[in-house]
């Protein structure tokens, strides 16, 4: 069940930095929806939640089942992953570097596969996301492209190629 942006308000927690901006409960609780999770998804730090799931719903398709100003839910084929704002990593080690680094995920490729990937460029390009790799057989059997968020996490989409 999707819910929109719930309104905004700053949470202090004890270190004058904020965890959560959102007066609203979830969906779900953290402890149901993290006990609910398959064995493995995904989980990305991002510095603006509606930006990010924009560009997921739009050029990737996803669906979302739940956002606010700190986390998203969403289901991109039969991936359940997750979307977080990086204040709401402020206790976490890496904070300080989400803070000042600029590129994220360099060196991970996020792929999905069974996906048109000709059809995902077109879409990428309507959106003006960045384009790493147009759609193009590969050696490994698979026709794909490689786009990057928001956030630059590079996401290579595709589908079995000409045999």
């Amino acid at each position: 069940m999707f819910r929109g942006f719930r309104r905004e308000r700053r949470r202090e927690n004890g270190t004058g930095m904020t965890t959560k901006r959102s007066v609203d409960e979830p969906w779900k609780t953290p402890d149901e929806y993290g006990r609910s999770l398959p064995n493995f998804t995904v989980n990305l730090m991002v510095r603006d939640v509606a930006r990010t799931i924009h560009f997921y719903t739009r050029v990737l398709e996803a669906r979302v089942d739940y956002q606010d100003v700190d986390f998203a839910a969403l289901l991109l084929g039969s991936l359940q992953f997750m979307i977080h704002a990086d204040h709401t990593y402020d206790r976490h080690p890496w904070f300080p570097r989400l803070q000042k680094e600029s590129a994220r995920g360099l060196g991970a490729e996020l792929r999905l596969f069974n996906i048109d990937p000709d059809r995902l460029e077109g879409r990428a390009r309507d959106f003006g996301a960045t384009i790493l790799q147009p759609a193009q057989e590969k050696p490994h059997g698979w026709r794909d492209v490689i786009v990057a968020d928001p956030d630059e996490y590079a996401w290579a989409v595709g589908r079995p190629g000409k045999t």
